[in-house]
C-alpha cells in the first residue's frame, strides 16, 4: 500500500522547505516569502493549442518544492522525465544536493550498481523548450542534465489509443516524472482518433513498453493528467502501489515488489530503508 505519509510526513511544512532550500532562488521567484499553495487555472487554460509559455512558476511552487523533498528524501539517483520545465531545474539541484551528500557513501558500499548515478535524463519533442530550459540552468548543475528530443506518435496499446515517445534514453531510472506531452503536439491519428480536441487528454504508454525493466522501489509521479493515470493503473502488470492526492492533484505509483537481487536489494536498503519492507509486507 502507499500513503500520502509515505511520500510526504504529516509535519511537513512546505513553506519552511521552500526557504530552506532556497526553491524560489532556484526558480528566479523574486519573493522569497511567497506562500506556496495550490493554483487553478481558467478550464482551457492546459488544452490551448495556441498556447506556446510554459506556466509560471509561481503557479507550481507546492508541486516543485514536493518533487525536491521527494528525490532528497527517497535518495533518488536516476530520473526519467517527461516534459522540460521548471521542474528540470529542481530535479538537476536535487541530485547535485544528493551526490554531494551521497556519493562517497554509494561508493564505499561497493555493491550498488548504478550506471547514470545523479543524472536527470529529460524529453521533449520541442527542441525550442529544450533549448530554453538548457540555457536557464546554472552551471553548477548543468553536469546533471542529459536532453533528448524525439518526437511524438499517436499509436495503441492492446487496442487502446495512446502515444508513444519515438526514442527513449537506455537508462533504469528510479524516479519517473510524466508531465508531457501535450495532447495537441502529437503527430498522426488512429481510425481517426487523436489526442487534438480540447475535450481530449493526454494518453501516454510509454512507462507501459518499458514496465518490465523498472526495478523495485521505482517510484512513479504523474502531475494531474488523471485520465492517463487511470490508463497507467489500468494496464500496469506488476505489484504497483497507488496514491492518489487530491489536494495536490499529484499521481503516485511505487513499485512495491521484493528486490530482484542483491544490487537492487542493496540500492532499497540505501535509499528507502525498512519503511519500504514494511510498505510491501502490507500490500
Amino acid at each position: 500500500m502507499l500513503k500520502s505519509e509515505d511520500l510526504i510526513p504529516n509535519n511537513f511544512d512546505i513553506n519552511e522547505y521552500f526557504k530552506a532550500h532556497r526553491i524560489g532562488q532556484l526558480l528566479d521567484v523574486l519573493d522569497e516569502n511567497a506562500q506556496v499553495s495550490k493554483f487553478y487555472h481558467e478550464p482551457d487554460y492546459a488544452v490551448d493549442p495556441n498556447k506556446k509559455t510554459p506556466y509560471v512558476a509561481e503557479t507550481k511552487l507546492d508541486d516543485l518544492t514536493r518533487l525536491h523533498y521527494l528525490v532528497r528524501k527517497r535518495k533518488v539517483t536516476t530520473i526519467l522525465e517527461f516534459g522540460v520545465g521548471h521542474s528540470t531545474r529542481i530535479f538537476g539541484n536535487a541530485l547535485k544536493d544528493n551526490s554531494n551528500k551521497y556519493l562517497s557513501e554509494i561508493k564505499s558500499l561497493g555493491m550498488i550498481r548504478r550506471n547514470n548515478i545523479f543524472e536527470c535524463h529529460s524529453i521533449d519533442n520541442s527542441n525550442e523548450w529544450i533549448n530554453k530550459c538548457r540555457n536557464e540552468i546554472n552551471e553548477d548543475q548543468i553536469n546533471y542534465h542529459f536532453f533528448h528530443f524525439t518526437e511524438v506518435a499517436i499509436s495503441t496499446f492492446n487496442d487502446r489509443v495512446c502515444t508513444y515517445y519515438q526514442n527513449l534514453p537506455n537508462i533504469s531510472p528510479d524516479f519517473i516524472y510524466l508531465d508531457a506531452p501535450h495532447q495537441f503536439y502529437v503527430n498522426g491519428a488512429v481510425r481517426g482518433l487523436s489526442t487534438a480536441h480540447k475535450d481530449r487528454m493526454p494518453m501516454s504508454a510509454d512507462i507501459l513498453a518499458f514496465e518490465h525493466f523498472l526495478q523495485p522501489g521505482t517510484l512513479i509521479c504523474v502531475d494531474g493528467r488523471g485520465a492517463n493515470s487511470r490508463f497507467l493503473k489500468t494496464n500496469l502488470q506488476r505489484d504497483w502501489a497507488y496514491f492518489y492526492s487530491e489536494d495536490w492533484d499529484q499521481h503516485f505509483f511505487e513499485l512495491q515488489e521484493a528486490p530482484l537481487g542483491i544490487y537492487n536489494k542493496n540500492l532499497i536498503n540505501f535509499s528507502l530503508g525498512d519503511d519500504y519492507y514494511k510498505r510491501i509486507s502490507q500490500s
